[in-house]
């Protein structure tokens, strides 16, 4: 992973003085609420329904064993002993007290970490796929493109005051596991015919209010103008995005708005001033940023083992965490393991304990060279472990609560904090995941039924990325009550999709028996394994809708 170096550091730590000023001032009085708003924000900082949420930043979802022991101690010794990962590959922090945040800013800055753009009208934290560089399907690693953008896109002074929120994802497998499509930018690296490194750009996709797939804008861009191209669409978006109405100032509301075609032409003559200049990236920038990105010292391990054999043989509880949890690697013996953070009704889905952060940290050092992924889905990855110490670690992951075998399954929820804590929600969304959870809770059963993704926002902003979910619920509020909207037919990947909504909203309590439903109806219609989503889109939404809004059960 990259390391730091003294100019890395003394931007962090004089970022960190200068917020702790910034911090000293509000309190005596000297700097107002609407002076300290933009000034919090883009150190990750949030006031919520009951406490500051800090957000603190995991570029491209990479961590070392120290950083994650040390987000275990800021949880234990600043909030209430446990942290929540997001679906942008960050941490939160929810009970966060003013006065303690320069501290913390501090100890995240001694082991090369901030919170720096986790939040703002800026660019945000630049994400890829939990398994990139080790992905068996990948055609080559896009961390040290991340890495450049990262880089080059912190606290770059002409992009700290954009329109709106900015978000860039950058993959390189066959297998688009970053939802580039619904970025502002997605990027996907891949090789031309002559081996070269080359980029197809999208721009303008989106979630929230307005969900909208991002659309192509370049095919086959050399690696080398990464940097000036993605500055020519952020100065478009600069210059003509909309200040007037939040709700209609991201940039996929401009591309609907001009059109492709225009808003490709005004990039194309924006970037004819930038290409071949100061931006363009060089050979030597390349490798210094690729050394940090070298494989590890991999054994010379056999593809399978006796041991290994014998307990998938031995052990079915085993055999079937390794088909929902373990994830073809480029190397011949080892695995990607995914550790859940969704146990079920014990805890939210992407909350982790100081405690399972500890472990987690020491299992890392003990089975993967150190590190650590965060996954767009809210779990944890250890992205490099030999086959033939997987039963020891499940048996420990099974100990700390991390070993659920439901990764893919209906029960791998992606869910917001809601409004249990965020001040923008318009209902809870931990609740109706737990609910659903306790419903589904036979894991034969959910294997049965194969992939199944279903993602819950608490609010129009869709954290949860409801809308690309097989199954996708939506709070919304109906005369000041909480109700729940229900869409189907949304995916991520190659085949990206947005829900469509099936109807009337419904009550909270109502969503287990509407999700069981649901499902009742892709059991009677599935084809062979067939898969939820192409059930779904086979059939359509009538069937559902038929058997959700039936008066009684058929």
């Amino acid at each position: 992973m990259y390391q730091y170096d003294a100019y890395d550091r003394a931007l962090v730590f004089e970022r960190v003085a200068q917020f702790r000023d910034q911090v000293r001032r509000f309190i005596a009085g000297d700097l107002s609420d609407a002076e300290f708003l933009p000034l919090r924000l883009q150190n990750g900082l949030y006031l919520q329904k009951h406490a500051y949420m800090l957000r603190v930043a995991i570029p491209y979802g990479t961590l070392s064993a120290e950083q994650l022991r040390t987000l275990a101690g800021i949880a234990r010794d600043y909030d209430r002993g446990y942290g929540h990962f997001t679906t942008r590959q960050n941490m939160q922090f929810n009970w966060i007290e003013l006065h303690q945040v320069p501290d913390i800013l501090e100890r995240l800055a001694q082991v090369d970490m901030h919170a720096i753009q986790t939040s703002g009208n800026c660019v945000r934290n630049i994400t890829t796929e939990a398994f990139a560089g080790v992905a068996a399907d990948e055609l080559m690693d896009p961390r040290p493109l991340a890495e450049i953008l990262r880089q080059w896109s912190t606290i770059n002074p002409e992009f700290l005051f954009l329109p709106r929120k900015f978000k860039i994802a950058i993959c390189s497998a066959r297998e688009d596991r970053a939802a580039i499509m619904m970025h502002d930018i997605g990027l996907y690296l891949y090789h031309g015919r002559q081996g070269e490194k080359l980029l197809r750009v999208m721009v303008g996709g989106g979630l929230g209010r307005t969900p909208i797939l991002g659309v192509q804008i370049r095919e086959g861009l050399p690696w080398q103008h990464l940097l000036s191209y993605v500055e020519a669409v952020l100065r478009v978006y600069n210059r003509h995005g909309r200040r007037d109405n939040k709700y209609k100032a991201r940039i996929k509301i401009l591309v609907k708005g001009l059109g492709i075609e225009a808003f490709s032409q005004e990039v194309e003559e924006e970037w004819h001033y930038l290409r071949d200049g100061p931006a363009q990236l060089t050979d030597a920038e390349y490798a210094r940023v690729a050394s940090a990105f070298v494989s590890p010292a991999y054994a010379n391990l056999p593809d399978t083992s006796l041991a290994y054999g014998t307990h998938l043989t031995d052990s079915p509880a085993f055999a079937r965490w390794v088909s929902r949890n373990v994830a073809p690697h480029k190397v011949a013996g080892y695995t990607s393991v995914v550790l859940s953070t969704k146990p079920g009704i014990s805890s939210p889905p992407g909350d982790v304990t100081a405690q399972q952060m500890d472990a987690v940290a020491q299992w890392s050092e003990r089975f993967s060279f150190g590190e650590i992924r965060i996954a767009h889905e809210q779990n944890i990855v250890l992205p490099d472990v030999p086959k033939d110490q997987l039963f020891e670690l499940w048996t420990r992951a099974c100990e700390h609560g991390l070993g659920a075998a439901n990764i893919g399954l209906l029960t791998d929820i992606i869910a917001c904090p809601g409004g249990d804590f965020c001040a923008l929600a318009n209902a809870t969304s931990i609740p109706i995941a737990q609910a659903i959870q306790q419903r589904f809770d036979n894991l034969d059963y959910l294997h049965d039924l194969g992939e199944i993704s279903l993602n819950i926002s608490g609010c129009i902003n869709a954290c949860g990325h409801h809308h690309i979910g097989n199954i996708g619920i939506l709070g919304v509020d109906k005369n000041g009550s909480e109700w729940y909207q229900v869409t189907l037919g949304g995916a991520q990947g190659n085949h990206s999709a947005l829900g469509k909504v099936i109807g009337p909203s419904f009550s909270a309590a109502e969503i287990p028996d509407v999700i069981e439903r649901v499902i009742q109806t892709f059991v009677r219609y599935r084809e062979s394994e067939e898969r939820f989503v192409d059930t779904v889109q086979r059939i359509g939404l009538e069937p559902f809708k038929e058997r959700v809004y039936a008066a009684q059960p058929a």
